[in-house]
């Protein structure tokens, strides 16, 4: 019984300490960097640093469709996208990403992560990003996201 006390103790004291829980690799924190790189540049307007964080033919996908019908799955056009994050726009895209799930096999990660989007300050919608990356010579870029978009029941 003492042993279990012990081991719940330190549990816990795991999940209140930082210094105490388990760090991330290097390899897992490069992944979450790059991805972070993505919406920092979303958040500042800078279509080139987005673009930096892509691999060569990278691919979005998103939803479509009216709320309530059977969605429709359709690319997204990733320079259709830059332009859109490089034209001057009155707030500010935030996207809030957390880090829920990273899976890395020698070149290959994949990302879960929940989000909350917001248009300046004003919440917009929720959902998960799932990226894929791969890491190339110059490092680990974004070569698919797909996402889930819904204005309710987020976290």
């Amino acid at each position: 019984m003492k042993h279990i006390s012990a081991t719940l103790l330190l549990l816990a004291a795991s999940a209140t300490n930082p210094a105490l829980a388990q760090k991330a690799s290097p390899e897992t924190e490069a992944v979450k960097s790059i991805i972070t790189t993505f919406f920092d540049g979303m958040r500042r307007g800078d279509s080139t640093m987005v673009r930096r964080t892509l691999a060569p033919a990278a691919v979005f996908h998103g939803f479509g469709g009216e709320p309530g019908q059977t969605p429709t799955l359709e690319i997204e056009s990733i320079n259709g996208f830059l332009k859109a994050v490089g034209t001057p726009h009155p707030q500010i895209w935030d996207e809030r990403v957390t880090f829920e799930r990273v899976l890395i096999d020698a070149n290959l990660a994949s990302v879960w992560a929940p989000y909350e989007f917001y248009l300046g300050s004003k919440f917009s919608h929720c959902g998960y990003d799932s990226f894929q990356l791969v890491r190339l010579a110059d490092g680990w870029k974004i070569a698919h996201v797909i996402d889930t978009r819904r204005k309710e029941k987020c976290k």
